[in-house]
Order: structure tokens, then C-alpha cells, then sequence
């Protein structure tokens, strides 16, 4: 450990995540390797202070948009779509070209510089002009820059389970989670002890607070069982459990993600396929299809404190528009509206099921029809439909909605795009 750089009681470096930790697990990348993410993370020759993601844009584990200078691989080998996301905003910037993997560590270092010495443009600001940024990085730095081939698109999601022995070809990989979030430090060290007699050279972390252990032959089993065994750990979570995301060090967030999944059991509530953050600091970078959102208060009672509810447009946690759903909820009020949004939510998979030829509902359908989503101005009932994008704004066709600039405005009545909801295009009225 004399060689190894690391911090106590103190939080002033955040680790460069990656979806690393998926790799042959979870994803299906074409050009994205081991070896890359490794040549990526030995060329930082500095210690960064904004958090840096390196994510596979195949994979749903390791959630994209979390960092601050977010890199999610692209259709090009060894190139990158770059999200900026300003430190304390939650105000996302789209970098117009793709960015070469051999630049990433320079590129990062001279944009923090850049965002950290004029902190009264880029950090913490309400208005953010990213687009300065950009333009003064071009004439500072000589980097690889590459034209998008595609926009980006989010793959559908789904959390997979990660707990427990899961098989891997002719090995396992095993999953450990804990309820409160802590580890004891001597089971830490009886897990390294194993996998120094077993020969596994890495453990891995994960965005939900858990580790992963790969390439464990069969005959070892009895070895991590043994530990498990003599750790009272369990490996059988509830996936309801395991699909929420709570700040760092946060026990209020923490208290009520243990009080809301009792509810959620009590009462056998369906929550697949969606995933939960609760932020009671309204400027962390958590990521989730549906957001329990602390407000700000003066109060020192738990009791008292109010919530607002929001949800991505499409319910997809890597999609970066939000919902208003409710607002000012007390905490008893908290459960029945989540009840209610996820009866909303299975109902609008209901409809979008009812239109392919596969559902159980339908018998005579021959040719399977595609579920195009558009999306629909609430205030003035305007449609953004990809297929045709915005020429008045300047969006090409093709872009998806959730790609869409954070400044992007109804191009009737203004409204901003937390206005607009997820609608299944056939179900429009046309005259």
C-alpha cells in the first residue's frame, strides 16, 4: 500500500469510473477492450478533481451521464462522444466532435484546468455557455478530433441482476451487495487474501455500491462460499433492492431508500425495469428513470421536509430530460405517488405491447410493426418526431429526443423539454 495514492475522511478526488467492470459481463461492444480502457486510464499523469466516466454506450450497468466529463464510446473504434457536465449544475453540454481515446487524459486535464480557474463562468452557474469552453479548448490544445458518424442512442434499460455466482462460460463471476452500504475492512481483506491464493489479479466496484469478482473457476466456489458463510453475507437480494442509488456517505437518502422498499414489498409492487435515485442534495450527479428529489429547507425535522417527484421522459436513466411529476410531497405522501407513476409507467408498456405482433393479447397479426415513440408539448400538444427533426431550431433528422440540447424550447410555445412526454405514434389523432 506505500505505493498507492488514497484519501481518508476526505472526498477532494473522485475516481475515474468505467463500465470496465462489465466488460464480458454486460455488454456487447465491438471495439471497446480490456486493453483500451487500460492504455486510457495509464495515460492519466495527474490526479483528476472532476469525476471522468468512461463508459460502453452497449451496456447498462455503469450509467453515462453521472460524471462530470462523461466519454461513452461511439460507432468509430478508439473514438468518443463527450458530455460535460458543469460541477454543481446539473446543465450538460454535447462536445461537436468525437474525441480520440489517445486524448482523453490531456483533453480532461485541460478542461478542468480551464472549468476550475474560472469557476465564475463554468462552476456552479445558473447560465453556462459550453460552447465558450469548447471553442477555447480548440485553440489551445492540437487533438484528434473525429465527426460524429451517428447520435448517440441509449441502449433500452434494464439493471441487471448483479448479485450472487453467476456462470461465464466455463467460469463464475460473483456479486456481493450490502444493505447498509458497508464493507468491514476484514472481510475486504479475507476477499483479497482468496484471490491472492486463487490468482485473480482484480476487484471490482460498482456505481451500485457493490463488488464484482471475475473469473472464478468452479473448483474454487467453496473458497468464497466459506468466506460468505463466515461473514453472514447474503447474496440474495430482492431486485427491488438493488435498482435504487443513493448519494455517498448519506444516511437520511439511505433511511428512506430502506423505508420505501418495505413499502414497495408490503405491497408486491412491480418495479422492473425502472431504477430509482434519491438526491437530497438537489445538485449531485445521481442517475435514475425516477428521481426523489430533496427540497430545499430550513427545517430541522425529517418529518417536515418536502419532495419532488421527477422522471425522465422516456424512463430510461441515461436519457438527460426530466419530468415533473409531482411536487411538495410530504414523506407519507411519497409511496402512493411512486405507485402511481409506476402504475403510469406498466400502462404505457401496455399500450406499446399491444401494438407488436408478439403480445399475448394478439393472434392474427403476420408482421411485427415497430413502436415508434414521438413526443408531445404538454402545454401546447406540439410533436418532436425524430424521423424529422426541428429545422426552425436547427436539428438535423435523426436526433433522438434525449440528445436534444438542454436549451431546445417547443417551437410554438416555448416550453422547455421537461414539458414534453413519451407518446407511442400510431396512437395520434391525424385528420
Amino acid at each position: 500500500m506505500s505505493d498507492t495514492d488514497f484519501e481518508t475522511d476526505a472526498d477532494r478526488h473522485p475516481n475515474i469510473v468505467s463500465s470496465y467492470v462489465a466488460e464480458e459481463l454486460f455488454n456487447n461492444s465491438n471495439w471497446l477492450r480490456e486493453g483500451v480502457y487500460k492504455d486510457i486510464l495509464d495515460s492519466f499523469g495527474y490526479t483528476p478533481r472532476l469525476k471522468i466516466n468512461l463508459i460502453d454506450d452497449s451496456q447498462t450497468l455503469v450509467p453515462f451521464f453521472s460524471g462530470n466529463l462523461n466519454f461513452i464510446s461511439s460507432d468509430i473504434g478508439n473514438y468518443w462522444h463527450l458530455y460535460v457536465r458543469f460541477p454543481k449544475t446539473n446543465t450538460i453540454y454535447y462536445w461537436s466532435s468525437l474525441v480520440c481515446s489517445e486524448d482523453i487524459a490531456s483533453l480532461c486535464e485541460i478542461i478542468e484546468s480551464i472549468i476550475l480557474s474560472h469557476r465564475h463562468l463554468y462552476y456552479d452557474q445558473a447560465e453556462i455557455d459550453g460552447q465558450q469552453l469548447e471553442t477555447t479548448i480548440r485553440t489551445t490544445g492540437n487533438f484528434l478530433f473525429q465527426s460524429p458518424g451517428t447520435a448517440l442512442r441509449a441502449p433500452d434499460f434494464q439493471v441487471p441482476y448483479y448479485e450472487g455466482f453467476n456462470r461465464n462460460d466455463e467460469k463464475y463471476w460473483l456479486g456481493i451487495y450490502r444493505r447498509n452500504e458497508l464493507f468491514p475492512v476484514a472481510f475486504l481483506k479475507e476477499l483479497c487474501d482468496i484471490c491472492r491464493k486463487t490468482r485473480i489479479g482484480q476487484l471490482y466496484t460498482t456505481p451500485w455500491k457493490s463488488i464484482i469478482i471475475k473469473e472464478v473457476v468452479p473448483t474454487d466456489r467453496k473458497l468464497w462460499n466459506a468466506t460468505l458463510d463466515k461473514n453472514r453475507i447474503n447474496v440474495r437480494h430482492a431486485s427491488n433492492e438493488l435498482n435504487w442509488q443513493t448519494e455517498d456517505l448519506c444516511e437520511e437518502g439511505l433511511a428512506l431508500k430502506h423505508e420505501l422498499i418495505r413499502e414497495f414489498n408490503e405491497h408486491d409492487l412491480r418495479t422492473f425495469k425502472l431504477c430509482f435515485a434519491i438526491k437530497i442534495n438537489p445538485k449531485s450527479g445521481l442517475f435514475g428513470a425516477v428521481i426523489i428529489r430533496k427540497q430545499a429547507t430550513t427545517a430541522d425535522s425529517d418529518t417536515t421536509a418536502l419532495f419532488d417527484l421527477l422522471h425522465t421522459v422516456d424512463f430510461n436513466p441515461n436519457s438527460k430530460h426530466y419530468s415533473s411529476y409531482a411536487e411538495g410531497l410530504s414523506r407519507t405522501d411519497l409511496f402512493p405517488s411512486l405507485v402511481q407513476l409506476c402504475e403510469d409507467y406498466y400502462q404505457l408498456q401496455t399500450l406499446a405491447a399491444g401494438k407488436q405482433t408478439d403480445n399475448y393479447y394478439e393472434t392474427n397479426n403476420s408482421i411485427e410493426a415497430e413502436i415508434i415513440y414521438v413526443h408531445q408539448c404538454g402545454c401546447c400538444l406540439s410533436i418532436y418526431d425524430e424521423a424529422w427533426g426541428d429545422e426552425s431550431q436547427e436539428i438535423p433528422a435523426g436526433t433522438p429526443f434525449f440528445a436534444l440540447p438542454e436549451d431546445y424550447c417547443c417551437p410554438l410555445c416555448e416550453s422547455n423539454l421537461s414539458q414534453f412526454t413519451p407518446i407511442i405514434k400510431e396512437t395520434l389523432n391525424t385528420f
